[in-house]
């Protein structure tokens, strides 16, 4: 990711601001300020403000005068448990805002995540830059049998690099018709002449969002089975939420990430196993794929 003159300036301006407060801050947080974290070829995230901590979790959670209690143990705990058993009000005490830069495509999914505010570019007002996102050779890949959403494997490099070959005629063909309706030919409105363009142009906004929110996006975009392209905003998003919540990261990456909740059937093959019992899809009344995840997950035996 390149910056411009301009927009280095900017962001060594922002990096040198500096002001007191008393509201609690988060040094390792306050160190990543303002920098960009790269996302695909053009992209980022960049963290532009946040509030609260992990004491103010526990302060909200205890509903008391101070930032929480005197230990770090007993903090860690209350944050555990609270997010174990889904009591997640706490969690929206904290709100983090960025400034991200993705493509069409990434932001019209990234969207779906209706619980944050949003305020993007607008090409009725701006003219869009010239960028496009066109992704590396390994992750051109076909269409998962299984899967509708998914990817299989990777296309020949022969084969991927005809892909990409495509994907930069018809880019750049769309922006020079986009410039050419803007310009003095046509002079069309800007809300008219971006009509055409392709999903894969980078856009922008400014995202803020609740840590409990956030926590739930972390969650879907972070698993293996979402798309690649929004799955490395999540990772980045992430680094910035374990520096900030150190304690919640923990206990969302043991309770959410690592762990599994159980429907009543799965605890009850579960237990089955582990008391010797004979366990069978037929007899476990779970779906299909409902099996398949219960047996991977736990890499239950089963005959036959």
């Amino acid at each position: 990711m390149k910056l411009t003159a301009e927009e280095q300036a900017a962001l060594d301006a922002s990096r040198a601001y500096s002001a007191t407060t008393r509201r609690p801050t988060v040094a390792a947080l306050e160190e990543r300020m303002y920098t960009p974290l790269p996302c695909l070829d053009h992209g980022f995230v960049r963290l532009i403000d946040y509030m609260g901590s992990d004491a103010a979790i526990v302060q909200a959670a205890r509903v008391s005068y101070g930032e929480g209690t005197k230990k770090v143990r007993q903090d860690r705990g209350l944050i555990r448990y609270l997010l174990r058993n889904a009591h997640t009000s706490p969690f929206e005490m904290c709100e983090l805002k960025l400034h991200c830069k993705m493509p069409i495509f990434v932001a019209r999914q990234w969207v779906r995540h209706r619980t944050a505010s949003l305020n993007e570019v607008s090409a009725r007002y701006s003219v869009l830059d010239k960028e496009f996102y066109l992704p590396a050779p390994q992750d051109i890949a076909v269409q998962a049998v299984n899967n509708r959403q998914g990817r299989a494997e990777s296309l020949s490099p022969e084969q991927s690099a005809l892909v990409l070959e495509l994907l930069k005629r018809d880019s750049s063909q769309a922006y020079e018709t986009y410039e050419r309706l803007l310009g003095e030919e046509f002079g069309l409105a800007r809300e008219l002449a971006r009509m055409n363009l392709p999903v894969n142009l980078y856009t922008q906004w400014y995202w803020k969002i609740d840590l409990h929110n956030l926590l739930r996006f972390l969650r879907l975009r972070m698993d293996a089975h979402a798309q690649y392209e929004i799955r490395v905003f999540a990772d980045a998003i992430a680094t910035l939420v374990a520096d900030w919540v150190p304690l919640t990261f923990e206990a969302f990456s043991d309770f959410r990430v690592g762990g599994r909740f159980l429907s009543r059937h799965e605890a009850a093959v579960l237990r089955d196993a582990l008391a010797g019992k004979p366990i069978s899809q037929e007899t476990s009344g779970l779906s299909m794929r409902e099996w398949r995840g219960l047996v991977a997950s736990f890499d239950l035996k089963v005959e036959g």
